[in-house]
């Protein structure tokens, strides 16, 4: 008997940054959870002394406990890619998986949405999907937009300037599928531009 293929959902870097030995590809949708700017980054996009903030998912009930103030508490939609992996490569794939996301993410297995005029449908049952929970120790909980914003737009890491990776999320969000949103990301990447823009307009000042 076959095994079920491997399916892992990429809802941050694996967006933009795939894992290899990918046979397919869909994008879709997570339900009942929101992509937070709530995980702490020590080895990618900050340092131990001054960590970064990468995204992580958070089941919208416990992000409700953790953020009464959210800038947008309606939402609980999380647009993202869906990767099968060769058959032949998947333990391969999962020890890469499981390094790049060690820092503090958990494997979790949920159902992929997508929309088909107009009507939403399960498109792929139990994909796998790194999940930072609130639980672990990189979990920093919420922030108001603002303080988050100057903070990713300072921070930085071997895996370069954590504004860049919120850019490249942004954009990539933007471009999976006509209906894909993600409007605390959006909001996000507009404070952090604008914090660019103000930089340059003192470097001209000066």
């Amino acid at each position: 008997m076959d095994s079920p293929p491997f399916v892992v959902f990429g809802y941050g870097s694996l967006i933009f940054k795939p894992p290899p030995h990918v046979i397919s590809q869909v994008a879709g949708f997570l339900k009942g959870y929101v992509r937070r700017f709530a995980q702490q980054s020590h080895d990618h996009r900050g340092t131990p002394e001054n960590p970064g903030r990468v995204v992580t998912l958070v089941h919208k009930e416990d992000w409700d406990r953790f953020s009464a103030s959210d800038a947008f508490p309606h939402e609980d939609v999380v647009w993202g890619v869906g990767y099968t992996i060769d058959p032949a490569y998947v333990a391969e794939v999962r020890d890469y998986l499981d390094y790049r996301e060690k820092d503090g993410y958990t494997l979790e297995t949920l159902d992929i949405y997508t929309i088909d005029d107009g009507v939403e449908r399960v498109v792929i049952h139990n994909a796998y999907c790194y999940v930072g929970r609130p639980d672990n120790p990189s979990f920093i909980g919420s922030e108001p937009l603002d303080v988050l914003a100057e903070h990713i737009w300072l921070s930085v890491g071997p895996s370069g300037k954590n504004k860049d990776y919120l850019y490249q999320l942004a954009e990539s969000v933007r471009a999976l599928a006509p209906a894909s949103y993600d409007s605390h990301l959006f909001a996000l990447e507009t404070r952090v531009r604008r914090l660019d823009g103000e930089e340059i307009e003192d470097a001209k000042g000066q």
